[in-house]
């Protein structure tokens, strides 16, 4: 164009994601509820490791956690109840390039979804996995589910459920190739933010349960936890979780403990006398699934047609 220089240069600035890039519609939990302090954790780690919002994905099954791809503001995926895990095994099949996160809770992943967690946890695939233990069904109003303790009152068992609860921890440890299994509580924001984080930087299925507060169907159980800290063990190890200073006052109860020590890390997991939290165990060189499952999602689409065709033929009779 007449009067402009040749050699200009148009600057562009790179893009800075604060937390309100990851804000969704507005969350509707109810008041007290846990789930907001876990939302607003794994907002704050995609913002500090400036992940872009078009490329993180929430996949989440049925319940009230399961409304957390609503929420936050990536691509979001709501399945059906207890599918969350074959959903987003499938996402980073085909898209490894994605960052993946899913969304469940104690009855949509420990009763239903409850095969589909055991196979996602051997496949070892590139995901953060949140389980939001809340000991109920919450969505559909005050059921018995896999983690009520005995005795606990629901609708389902109005004398008290009869039967000693599931123990997640011990049942993801004993699962072949499973490779990050932390626990944490939603009261300690500190804690809960750098739990979610180690388990984002993690190559592998990073478990995380979250034993998280329900104010309207679970509030007893949830008090007499916040009531009695010293009911908590905090593990700590220099490859483990970073722990702030705040987080340590919460809980009386330590522990020097090597996330690779898987049959200790059992040992803790099964102890009925103290609740672990921090990283039990941690194996960085397990294999991934999708390292052999995501073959050929670099061929164009005539390459694919022809690869198609090529199998067609040979079926031909």
């Amino acid at each position: 164009m007449f009067g402009l220089k040749a050699d200009w240069s148009l600057e562009v600035f790179e893009r800075y994601f604060t937390i309100g890039d990851y804000a969704g519609g507005e969350a509707r939990w109810c008041p007290g509820c846990g789930d907001h302090g876990v939302l607003t954790a794994a907002q704050r780690v995609l913002r500090d490791e400036q992940q872009k919002p078009e490329r993180s994905v929430c996949v989440s099954g049925i319940g009230c956690s399961s409304r957390m791809p609503h929420y936050l503001g990536t691509y979001g995926f709501h399945g059906l109840h207890g599918r969350a895990l074959p959903l987003a095994c499938g996402i980073k099949s085909r898209r490894p390039d994605l960052d993946v996160w899913v969304a469940t809770g104690d009855g949509d992943c420990f009763s239903i979804g409850t095969a589909h967690w055991i196979h996602a946890l051997r496949y070892n695939m590139d995901m953060t996995l949140m389980v939001f233990d809340n000991a109920i069904y919450g969505l559909t109003k005050a059921q018995t589910s896999p983690t009520s303790p005995i005795g606990f009152k629901t609708n389902t068992h109005p004398f008290g459920a009869i039967i000693d609860p599931l123990n997640p921890l011990t049942v993801t440890l004993g699962v072949t190739n499973v490779s990050f299994v932390a626990q944490v509580v939603d009261w300690n924001p500190p804690l809960l933010y750098e739990t979610l984080k180690a388990a984002y930087r993690h190559r592998g299925t990073g478990f995380v349960r979250i034993i998280q507060r329900c104010p309207v169907y679970a509030e007893q159980v949830s008090k007499a936890l916040q009531g009695d800290p010293s009911g908590f063990l905090l593990l700590e190890h220099a490859q483990g979780i970073p722990i702030d200073p705040s987080a340590q006052r919460q809980f009386p109860q330590r522990l020097e403990h090597d996330p690779s020590d898987l049959a200790r890390a059992f040992r803790l997991a099964a102890d009925p006398a103290l609740i672990p939290v921090g990283l039990i165990y941690h194996n960085p060189d397990a294999p991934c699934y999708e390292d052999l499952s995501s073959q050929g999602t670099d061929m164009t689409p005539q390459e694919r047609l022809e690869r198609f065709d090529g199998v067609l033929d040979r079926l031909t009779v």
